[in-house]
């Protein structure tokens, strides 16, 4: 920790802090360009391994929980990612950025959440977060990646079709 507080003030800016990160991480990448998300890029590129989706339904069951995850970007008047639209490419496109934009917003939250590291002792409450970081994006991750590799079907689907 590289301040000292009390711990009434560390459970605070936890309290406080935590969810500033995760909020304002995610109002700067709803303001960001959608085309800087480019779904063929190396980072968001979906592998054969990951089959259409299957993979993430395979090994997380997915399906079950993904309901339960909240979707900001409408909280800040983005793109909404709970249901989808319409099945125009145009549409299924802009969508299959939006998942880009999602997790490029999760990876940096990683390095955000490390900001209370400020602030919390070490090394328990540290490690704490550290984990806390990776564990809270990883479904939002999976659910990205999972949406995105459906959508890209989905989409050679329609164009076979048109």
């Amino acid at each position: 920790m590289l301040l000292d507080l009390s711990n009434v003030w560390i459970v605070l800016l936890n309290v406080v802090g935590i969810p500033a990160i995760h909020l304002s991480i995610s109002w700067i990448y709803t303001r960001m360009d959608r085309d800087r998300f480019d779904p063929q890029s190396a980072l968001f590129r979906i592998r054969p391994p990951e089959a259409g989706g299957d993979l993430y339904q395979r090994l997380f069951r997915i399906r079950r929980w993904k309901h339960l995850l909240p979707d900001a970007a409408p909280w800040f008047d983005g793109f909404a990612k709970g249901k989808l639209g319409d099945k125009d490419p145009v549409y299924l496109r802009a969508f299959i950025a939006e998942t880009c934009r999602g997790e490029a917003a999760h990876y940096a939250q990683i390095p955000g959440i490390l900001l209370t590291l400020f602030w919390n002792p070490w090394p328990v409450a540290a490690i704490v977060m550290i984990v806390y970081a990776f564990l809270s994006n990883l479904p939002c991750l999976i659910l990205q990646r999972f949406t995105r590799a459906r959508l890209e079907g989905f989409l050679k689907e329609v164009n076979r079709e048109a």
